[in-house]
């Protein structure tokens, strides 16, 4: 995506996984999704503004942490992401049989 100079990618995740009211992922070990965090990283070096975004389809979840006893790797990968300054969105939604809105945005603090 670009805005004028800015320069921005960004990458979608699923969550489909809840447990004690947070969400987690991955569900299931994903090297594809360590692979597009590192991605992300390099990009910040290349000038690019990059955001992680988690498609929350639980109702009442809110928020998104790493799976580290499923995939300990991409829980490492997520960490190093953020302190390279890749920002975390959580994408609340209402999921229908033939659709599914975004009823929050809310950026990771």
């Amino acid at each position: 995506m670009e805005k004028g100079n800015r320069k921005f990618l960004m990458e979608i995740k699923g969550c489909t996984l809840e447990e004690n009211g947070k969400g987690l992922f991955p569900d299931a070990p994903t090297e594809r999704g360590v692979k597009h965090l590192k991605e992300l990283t390099t990009a910040i070096d290349e000038g690019f503004e990059c955001i992680l975004g988690f498609v929350i389809q639980i109702p009442g979840v809110k928020e998104v942490a790493a799976n580290i006893k499923t995939h300990p790797e991409f829980a490492q990968a997520l960490k190093e992401a953020k302190q390279k300054g890749v920002k975390v969105l959580f994408l609340e939604t209402a999921v229908k049989e033939n659709s599914l809105k975004i009823l929050k945005a809310t950026q990771e603090m």
